[in-house]
C-alpha cells in the first residue's frame, strides 16, 4: 500500500464495506449468486452500445466526426457488428438473472438471447424509418429549426425518442432490464423520462422537453406534440390485498392523433384526449376529452364552477 493510500485508512474501509455487502446479501439470499462474477447488465456498457446504434442509424450526423460518404456502409456494417455482439452479452446477463431469480426453469436462455438481438437487429431499418418521421416532425413544428440536421444534432426530444424507439423493442422482446437502462440513460441526458412500455406512434415531437414524463401504460397516436413539463402520469396506484402495489396495470393516459399538449401540462390516469384536441399550459386533466377539445385553465374553472 502507497504512502498516499495510508492516509485513508483504507484496510479497514475496505474490510467494512466487506461486511456491509455479506450482511446485504445474506440477507436477500445472494450468498452465493454471485461468486462466478457481474450477474447484472452493466450501464456503462448499454451507454456505448447506444452511441454506436445512434451512430449507425444516422452515421453522417451521429457518427465519428471524420466518416466520408463512401466509407458509410463499411462503418455501419463494422458499428453493428461490435455492438449487437456487445448487447448479446448485455442480453445473455439479463436473461440469465431472470432465470436464475424465477420459479420457473429457463433452459433455452442462449437460443432465446441471440433470436431476441437478432430482432432487434432485423427491426433498425424500420427503426430508421420511424425515427425520420419523428425528425421532420420536430422540423416542421419549430420555426427555429433551420435544418433537418440541426434537429438531430442538437435537440434533446429527438435523443430521447431516439433511445425511447431503440428501448421500446428491447422492452417489447422482453429485455425490461436493458430497456429501462437504456430510457434512463437519455433521461439522464435530455430531463425527458419516458418509459420503455410507452406506445408512441409516428411523428412524435417533443419540443424543448425538459420535465417531460410519460408513464410505461401510456399510449401516444401520431403527429403528436408536446412540450417540456408535461406529464402523462397515474392518479393513483391500486395494490393487492396485501398492501402490494399491481405492476402493469393501464393507468397512463391514452392521447390520440393529432393532439398538441403545452407546457406544464398535467394529465393523469387512465382516460382519453380524443384526436385533435390542444390541452393549454398547466392544464391538471383527470378526466377524458373529446375529439377536437381546446381546454384551457379558464374553461376548466367554468367547467368546475357549472357543475358546483
Amino acid at each position: 500500500m502507497s504512502e498516499r493510500s495510508s492516509h485513508w485508512q483504507l484496510q479497514s474501509i475496505v474490510s467494512q464495506l466487506r461486511t456491509a455487502r455479506d450482511q446485504w446479501r445474506a440477507q436477500n439470499g445472494r450468498a452465493s449468486t454471485e461468486q462466478g462474477g457481474r450477474e447484472l447488465p452493466s450501464r456503462a456498457a448499454m451507454a456505448e452500445i447506444l452511441e454506436a446504434l445512434c451512430g449507425a442509424l444516422f452515421p453522417m450526423r451521429l457518427g465519428p466526426v471524420d466518416l466520408r460518404e463512401e466509407s458509410e456502409d463499411f462503418y455501419v456494417g463494422h458499428t453493428l457488428d461490435v455492438a449487437l455482439n456487445a448487447l448479446l452479452a448485455q442480453a445473455r446477463l439479463e436473461l440469465r438473472y431472470a432465470a436464475r431469480h424465477s420459479t420457473q426453469v429457463d433452459t433455452e436462455v442462449e437460443a432465446r438471447t441471440l433470436q431476441i438481438i437478432q430482432d432487434f437487429a432485423l427491426a433498425l431499418p424500420g427503426l430508421r424509418s420511424l425515427l425520420d418521421t419523428d425528425v421532420l416532425a420536430a422540423y416542421h413544428g419549430d420555426p427555429a429549426a433551420r435544418s433537418v440536421d440541426e434537429v438531430l444534432l442538437c435537440y434533446p426530444g429527438i435523443l430521447a425518442v431516439i433511445h425511447h424507439r431503440l428501448a421500446h423493442h428491447l422492452y417489447r422482446a422482453g429485455l425490461p432490464l436493458l430497456a429501462r437502462i437504456s430510457a434512463e440513460i437519455a433521461h439522464s441526458a435530455t430531463g425527458i423520462d419516458i418509459h420503455p412500455g410507452a406506445q408512441i406512434g409516428r411523428s412524435f415531437f417533443i419540443d424543448h422537453g425538459t420535465g417531460v414524463v410519460i408513464g410505461e401504460t401510456a399510449i401516444i397516436g401520431e403527429r403528436v406534440r408536446i412540450y417540456q413539463a408535461v406529464t402523462l402520469g397515474a392518479k393513483r396506484f391500486p395494490a393487492d390485498e396485501d398492501g402490494q402495489l399491481q405492476k402493469g396495470q393501464p393507468r397512463h393516459p391514452i392521447v390520440e392523433d393529432d393532439v398538441v399538449i403545452y407546457a406544464g401540462a398535467t394529465i393523469l390516469g387512465r382516460i382519453t384526449i380524443g384526436k385533435g384536441s390542444t390541452i393549454g399550459g398547466n392544464v391538471w386533466l383527470t378526466r377524458s376529452v373529446p375529439a377536437g377539445s381546446n381546454v384551457t385553465q379558464a374553461n376548466l374553472q367554468h367547467d368546475d364552477g357549472a357543475q358546483k
